[in-house]
C-alpha cells in the first residue's frame, strides 16, 4: 500500500488523528477525513462541472463540481488541489479557499462519503483535457442554470455539490462575484 491509498482522518476541527485506506473510510456511516472540492469559473462567469465516472464506486455518473479529493499523507491542501485539477482535467489555476464545512452522505447500505471538505475558487479559459479514468463528460454552465438545474434535477448530482454550492451563493456571493467577473 502507498500514501496514494490513504486518507488522512481529522476531527471536526481539521485535527489530524491517522490514516486509513480510502475504501474503508467510505464503508458504512465512513470516517470522518480531509477533502477538497474546487470551482472553476471562466471570463463570462460559468462555472465548469463534470460527470463522473461510471465506474468510480461513490456516485458515479453524477455531475459534480470542476474537481474534487483528497489530499495524500504528508500533502498540503494547495499541494493536492493543483495536483487534482491537472490529473483529472489537465487545467493549472491559482486557487483560492473559501470555507471548510463537514458532511456526510450515505450513497447505498454499504458506502458513505463522510468530510471535512476545503472548498477552493479559481478561474480557467478554455477546455479541460479530462482524463477519462476520472471524468465523463463536462461543461461549463452558468449559475443560474445550475442552481435551477439543482432545485429540479437533484438526483443528477452529487451531495457535496449541491450543499457547497448553495453555500457559495447564499453565505460568499461576494467572493465568488470576484470569479463569475473576471
Amino acid at each position: 500500500m502507498t500514501n496514494d491509498d490513504l486518507l488522512i482522518l481529522v476531527d471536526s476541527d481539521d485535527n489530524e488523528l491517522g490514516h486509513l485506506e480510502k475504501e474503508l473510510c467510505h464503508v458504512g456511516d465512513g470516517k470522518l477525513h480531509r477533502a477538497f472540492s474546487i470551482f472553476l469559473f471562466n471570463s463570462v462567469g460559468d462555472v465548469l462541472i463534470q460527470q463522473r465516472v461510471e465506474s468510480k464506486p461513490l456516485w458515479g455518473n453524477f455531475w459534480s463540481n470542476t474537481c474534487c479529493s483528497h489530499p495524500r499523507v504528508g500533502e498540503s491542501l494547495e499541494v493536492a488541489t493543483n495536483r487534482r485539477t491537472i490529473e483529472e482535467l489537465g487545467i493549472q489555476s491559482d486557487l483560492e479557499f473559501i470555507y471548510k464545512f463537514e458532511y456526510q452522505a450515505s450513497f447505498n447500505d454499504q458506502l458513505s462519503e463522510n468530510e471535512l471538505c476545503s472548498v477552493y475558487c479559481g478561474h480557467f479559459d478554455g477546455s479541460p483535457i479530462a482524463n477519462p479514468d476520472e471524468v465523463k463528460n463536462w461543461k461549463w454552465i452558468s449559475p443560474e442554470v445550475l442552481s435551477a438545474e439543482l432545485n429540479t434535477n437533484p438526483n443528477s448530482y452529487t451531495p457535496w455539490l449541491k450543499l457547497e454550492w448553495r453555500s457559495l451563493q447564499k453565505n460568499h456571493a461576494s467572493q465568488l462575484l470576484n470569479y463569475q467577473s473576471n
